[in-house]
């Protein structure tokens, strides 16, 4: 009788074991899972802002048309600057485009500083308004998905979800960072 209850009890021992492992196993992985789909929610977060400025980039670029050859070049920098951002699919690649984008619209509010008719439009101030609301949202989605990356690769470098990232595929994700050009201001230079 006694061994019957010993090897019963062993086996209560084992199944509650696998029980917690189980358990443990689940509870990590669910962790990181949700920790990565909240990554990829504040980085659609990002790109649904970066769509909204890009859409209101055609408008302004209609309203400063006109301006001479040599200021021209600003404009034409602007919308290549835009397709860059449509073209970027890595977070690395959108955030260059972004800040690429970002330094071809600072050399065109230079430009338009030239022109005060167009400063003056109520289109152009109305766009001017826009642009502005969208770079203090684009701003807060970043430092929205840079912490949800920061807790997701916390939870996959730390114990235990180290041990299950590699198993179920889960890799590191990359911060919204500027790139170093991104440090300093722009030139703009009008000299022929």
């Amino acid at each position: 009788m006694k061994s019957i209850s010993k090897g019963l009890l062993a086996l209560i021992i084992v199944v509650v074991v696998i029980i917690i492992a189980a358990v443990s196993v689940f509870g990590a992985y669910n962790g990181i899972a949700l920790a990565k789909e909240n990554v990829d929610t504040q980085q659609s977060a990002i790109q649904t802002q970066l769509q909204r400025r890009s859409d209101l980039i055609p408008n302004l670029v209609n309203t400063v048309k006109g301006l001479s050859a040599q200021e021209q070049n600003v404009i034409d920098s602007v919308t290549e600057a835009r397709a860059q951002l449509a073209g970027a699919r890595t977070m690395p690649e959108t955030a260059a485009a972004n800040d690429a984008l970002s330094g071809a619209l600072s050399r065109l509010m230079v430009v338009v500083e030239n022109y005060p008719d167009i400063k003056s439009s109520t289109a152009y101030i109305s766009l001017m308004d826009e642009l502005a609301g969208t770079e203090n949202r684009i701003a807060a989605s970043r430092v929205d998905y840079n912490e949800a990356v920061k807790a997701y690769n916390n939870r996959i470098i730390t114990f235990p979800g180290r041990l299950f990232a590699g198993m179920f595929g889960f890799e590191k994700a990359e911060y919204f960072t500027a790139p170093e050009s991104a440090q300093s201001a722009p030139e703009v230079n009008f000299q022929g």
